[in-house]
C-alpha cells in the first residue's frame, strides 16, 4: 500500500529584502515527504535549509510556490496543521530561571494532546533531572529539554533541527534509538543535522542543499551511486601505471578517483607487486555521503549545482 504523503512542496522559493537588496535563499525547491519516514535535509551554512524549513512548519508564507502538510497550508490552516506537530528548534530559547519540570508543564499547557511531563522526561533519559533550573543544566541536557516539549504533544510530525548538537555520546545514541522508537510508531520526521553519520544511521531519504536549491536527493544508496571511490598513497617515486577510466591526481600524496574500485585497486596492486614497489599509506574508501556532501559544497558548477 502506497503511503501518503504527509508533506507536499512545489516551487518553493524564499526570498529576503527588495530590488538590488534581495538575495534568494531558497530557489525552486520541490519536496514529498511520506508517511512515517525521516527526511534528512542537509547543507552547508547558508544553503537555505532553516528557510526551507520555516516554510514548511508554516512559520512563513513561501514567495512563491506552495507547501502543504497533511493537505493543507500550514500557514492560513494552523490552528488545525500544528497539533499534529513538534518543533525542536535549533535553540529553544526556554526560560533559565524554571526547572525542567516547570518548564515542562508551562509548555504542556500550549498542546492540544498533551502527554504527561513525567512521560518525556523519561523518554529522554532527564527523570533525574526535573527539579534542576534550565539555566544549571549542561548544553546537551538543555537539548533533550528541548526535544521533550516537541514531543509533548504526541505530534504525527516532527520537525528536529540539529537534534543531538552537544550531547555526549551516550545521550545521542539514546536520541537516536528513541527517534528510532518513534519512527516504528509512525511518527514521521524532517530532520536536519551537521553529523553526516546521525544521517546515515536515521535517515530513509536524504536531500542535500546548496546556494538554494536541492543538488542531491534521494536515499544514501541513490546519493552515492554515480560519486566516485578513492585510492590514495604516497607517491613511490616512478612512473604510474594508467588507467582506462579513473582519473589521477599526481602529488606527493597520489589520488585516483574511480567508479570501478575493485578492478582499479587490483590493477594497482598488480602492477606494485610488478615493479616491485611499497605503497605507503595505502587506503581505497568507497563513495560516501561524506565525498558527495563535500563535493557539492565545493562546487561552483551551474550542472552540479540544482542536479536532482
Amino acid at each position: 500500500m502506497k503511503k501518503v504523503d504527509v508533506i507536499t512542496a512545489r516551487g518553493l522559493r524564499r526570498t529576503y529584502g527588495r530590488g538590488d537588496d534581495a538575495f534568494e535563499a531558497v530557489r525552486g525547491v520541490d519536496l514529498e515527504i511520506s508517511e512515517g519516514e525521516v527526511f534528512a535535509l542537509l547543507g552547508t551554512n547558508g544553503a537555505g535549509k532553516t528557510s526551507t524549513l520555516d516554510m514548511l512548519e508554516g512559520l512563513v508564507a513561501p514567495t512563491e510556490g506552495e507547501v502543504e502538510v497533511f493537505g493543507l497550508d500550514p500557514l492560513r490552516h494552523r490552528d488545525q496543521v500544528r497539533p499534529a506537530m513538534g518543533i525542536m528548534l535549533q535553540s529553544g530559547g526556554l526560560p533559565a530561571e524554571l526547572t525542567v519540570a516547570e518548564t515542562l508543564e508551562m509548555w504542556r499547557g500550549t498542546c492540544t494532546n498533551p502527554t504527561t511531563a513525567g512521560h518525556v522526561l523519561e523518554q529522554v533519559d532527564l527523570t533525574d533531572r526535573a527539579g534542576v533550573r534550565v539555566g544549571a543544566l549542561s548544553g546537551g541536557e538543555r537539548r533533550r529539554v528541548d526535544l521533550a516539549c516537541a514531543l509533548l504533544g504526541q505530534p504525527r510530525l516532527l520537525f528536529l533541527d540539529e537534534p543531538t548538537t552537544g550531547l555526549d555520546p551516550e545521550s545521542r545514541r539514546g536520541t537516536w534509538q528513541l527517534l528510532a522508537d518513534l519512527k516504528a510508531a509512525g511518527v514521521t520526521m524532517v530532520l536536519t543535522t551537521h553529523y553526516l553519520d546521525e544521517a546515515e544511521a536515521l535517515a530513509d531519504r536524504i536531500a542535500i542543499m546548496h546556494k538554494g536549491v536541492i543538488a542531491r536527493s534521494g536515499t544514501l544508496r541513490d546519493i552515492v551511486a554515480d560519486h566516485p571511490a578513492r585510492i590514495a598513497f604516497d607517491h613511490p617515486g616512478l612512473p604510474l601505471p594508467r588507467f582506462s577510466t579513473a582519473q589521477l591526481d599526481v602529488g606527493a600524496r597520489v589520488t585516483l578517483s574511480t567508479k570501478e574500485l575493485q578492478d582499479d585497486l587490483f590493477a594497482l596492486l598488480a602492477w606494485a607487486r610488478e615493479a616491485h614497489v611499497s605503497l605507503t599509506g595505502l587506503e581505497a574508501r568507497a563513495a560516501s555521503l561524506e565525498s558527495v556532501f563535500l563535493d557539492i559544497a565545493e562546487s561552483t558548477d551551474p550542472a552540479l549545482i540544482g542536479a536532482r
